[in-house]
């Protein structure tokens, strides 16, 4: 009966006596305290603050409940970082601590990543420099605002810069125009100077060398502005005794060493034995205003000297294109010999197989001041024992070998053999001529057709009948049965 009414009492009292943590603390009490007294159990403990609005993390896993809960109505208790912690940067960068702090500590492990969510991301030389250098104020602590103008932190810096002098010259006050926020130093990799492209050799020089006695707003952009020395030092060619142009860009890049270098020789291509590199080879002397582009004012020596053939004895026009071109070492040589045509057999490349002792001028055109010795040479027929025309072209053409031969003058001059019915009946001059040291003599009856029989019976009662060959031709001179 006791038991029951200790029971009852603890109800009413936990009924009608309100809750410490206030009347919207919904937790049972048994998960913080044990029914031996009202002090913490943490051997019970076992509240989830992580369903709460702060999570506990970090530094806020250890510390004493009542250090964020001075009073026992837990929802009393900010979430915001201030209400329990001092401002140390006095409002200068706001209120959320997270934005630098983790709850781990209050060191800012990479103040770089969280100032790029800032109006001035800290890039290049401004990610290394300590943040007093910029946020100057009474504490270290506290970080004024400031502008993100280049000016305004380096004003001083372009006051006194004289090589160029900023001021004097009127100089943009935006920095990254002309520097470039990555450099370690003030170099002028973002300046603009398209104006003047600065390409190869003009590239990483000193401002100063064109831009001299800090003068950088009425620098002549002609070559000869700054390299008229180079211009006047040049010997090989010399540029002022061959009045050549100061615009260099006719003839040089930008490349240093003034090389390599193009000029247009348009009036005088420079092809093939020609394309040479030393200008002095042609324009000897310096002489770049008055030289000749006839062949003979620059290959005399040669022309004289040459033996095979010798140009100078056979009177070889001196006008080298005439049969060279431009080639190194004079060849291919041609020349236009229209006049005897050098086709087939003829077409050799040694001139003096037909040019004998370096003839050029009065060499017979006819084949037996060549081929005497062919012609008298031959055997089958022999040419010369049978008095042959010395008229190569009447039987033989340019082939090497001396065939195919014809003697197409047989028609005309005494039988038809390549006309008419006995044009095919033959294969070699023996056929008809079988004494081949006398071709005046014929036989007509050597052929398969005329045997005596049938030419007698043919011709039958014909007068003057005889069965030989001189008879067959003085009846049929042409060849025919009429």
């Amino acid at each position: 009966m006791s038991l029951l009414i200790i029971a009852i009492s603890v109800f009413l009292i936990a009924w009608l006596i309100p809750s410490p943590h206030g009347p919207d603390f919904k937790v049972s009490c048994n998960v913080c305290h044990s029914p031996k007294s009202w002090k913490l159990d943490k051997a019970i403990y076992s509240f989830n603050h992580d369903k709460t609005k702060l999570p506990l993390k970090g530094q806020h896993t250890k510390i004493d409940c009542k250090l964020c809960h001075p009073t026992l109505v837990f929802s009393e208790a900010k979430t915001e970082c201030a209400a329990c912690h001092k401002d140390v940067h006095e409002s200068s960068v706001g209120p959320e601590c997270n934005r630098c702090h983790a709850p781990n500590s209050w060191l800012v492990e990479d103040i770089t990543r969280v100032h790029q969510q800032s109006r001035f991301p800290l890039v290049g030389v401004h990610s290394t420099v300590d943040c007093y250098q910029c946020h100057k104020s009474e504490t270290f602590l506290r970080f004024e605002v400031i502008g993100n103008d280049c000016y305004g932190c380096h004003s001083d810096v372009y006051l006194a810069t004289t090589q160029p002098n900023h001021k004097q010259s009127g100089y943009s006050t935006q920095c990254m125009e002309c520097h470039s926020i990555y450099s370690q130093d003030w170099g002028t990799a973002n300046f603009n100077h398209n104006f003047f492209p600065l390409s190869k050799g003009h590239y990483g020089v000193a401002c100063l060398k064109c831009h001299t006695s800090g003068q950088f707003s009425k620098i002549s952009t002609d070559c000869s502005s700054c390299h008229l020395s180079d211009y006047n030092g040049a010997t090989n060619p010399n540029h002022s005794i061959a009045n050549f142009p100061k615009t260099c860009t006719e003839c040089h890049t930008t490349a240093p060493g003034w090389k390599p270098t193009t000029f247009n020789h348009s009036m005088f291509p420079l092809t093939q034995g020609h394309s040479i590199s030393d200008c002095s080879k042609c324009h000897v002397n310096g002489n770049y205003s008055s030289t000749s582009s006839d062949c003979f004012s620059c290959h005399q020596s040669d022309y004289n000297s040459t033996t095979n053939p010798n140009h100078q004895a056979a009177n070889f026009p001196t006008a080298c294109t005439a049969c060279h071109t431009t080639a190194p070492g004079w060849k291919p040589a041609t020349f236009n010999h229209s006049s005897f045509p050098l086709t087939q057999g003829h077409s050799i490349t040694d001139c003096s197989k037909c040019h004998v002792n370096g003839n050029y001028t009065n060499v017979s055109k006819e084949c037996i001041t060549c081929h005497q010795a062919d012609y008298n040479g031959t055997s089958n027929p022999s040419h010369s024992a049978l008095n042959f025309s010395t008229v190569c072209t009447d039987c033989h053409t340019t082939a090497p070998g001396w065939k195919p031969a014809s003697y197409k003058l047989h028609d005309a001059l005494s039988f038809p053999i390549y006309s008419g019915k006995h044009r095919g009946q033959w294969s070699s001059c023996i056929d008809c001529h079988s004494n081949t040291s006398n071709y005046k003599a014929f036989s007509c009856t050597n052929c398969h057709e005329h045997n005596k029989a049938e030419m007698d019976s043919k011709h039958s009662g014909q007068a003057n009948y005889s069965y030989i060959s001189s008879a067959c031709l003085q009846c049929h001179p042409r060849g025919s049965a009429e």
